[in-house]
């Protein structure tokens, strides 16, 4: 059951997440390759690096090959869609979005199938959930949204995957900490993305220059 609920997880976000990738590259009018290869990059990347750190081979889309199908044809299905309507203003967000809480579960379970430390699954999880878009907004020369100013990411990767162990050491029957986990990461970014709520921003004071002439 939990092998099943994982490989749909996996898919999942690699399909939500070529979409992302399909979407910023139609943003910056890339030919057909370029949106493909940005989608490939931006589905594969989080967890390429989750499996080369964790020395887990061979990696996931090496085993799995429909990985690579399932990406390309959502890259395709989204072309397409875009040649007949404009996508909604924050549509690339919200794809972002399900995309870091799924791969950010799904990299956590597998810190923590692989008997991790709850440290080291979470930071697998984050790092499954947000390598990815970073790759993309890098490739796409846009400012990665793990460092934009305030904007609850990697926060809300890191809340979603240790809730997720928290209700797995409660016992809680599977597949319920999956489902809380990926909706509460959704839930913190949603409410970052639709009702501004973001962290502190913490800033030095300004201190006028001041010249010592003595």
């Amino acid at each position: 059951m939990e092998g099943t609920v994982l490989q749909v997880l996996n898919l999942l976000g690699v399909g939500v997440f070529a979409i992302s990738g399909a979407l910023a590259a139609g943003r910056k009018k890339l030919d057909l390759l370029g949106v493909i290869v940005i989608a490939i990059v931006t589905a594969i990347g989080g967890g390429t690096l989750r499996d080369l750190l964790l020395d887990r081979h061979p990696i996931f889309w090496f085993r799995e090959q429909e990985n690579l199908l399932v990406i390309v044809v959502a890259a395709l299905l989204t072309l397409l869609y875009l040649r007949f309507r404009r996508p909604p203003e924050r549509s690339l967000v919200i794809a972002d979005a399900l995309g870091l809480a799924v791969f950010a579960i799904s990299g956590t379970q597998i810190a923590a199938g692989a008997e991790h430390s709850a440290v080291i699954a979470v930071i697998m999880g984050v790092i499954t959930g947000v390598a990815g878009g970073v790759i993309r907004d890098i490739l796409t020369a846009e400012i990665p949204m793990i460092l934009r100013r305030g904007d609850l990411y990697a926060t809300a990767a890191t809340a979603g995957a240790a809730l997720y162990l928290l209700l797995v050491g409660l016992g809680l029957p599977r597949p319920v900490p999956t489902i809380v986990g990926v909706l509460s990461i959704v839930a913190v970014r949603f409410g970052s993305i639709f009702w501004g709520l973001r962290l502190p921003a913490f800033t030095f004071p300004d201190h006028p220059d001041r010249t010592d002439t003595r």
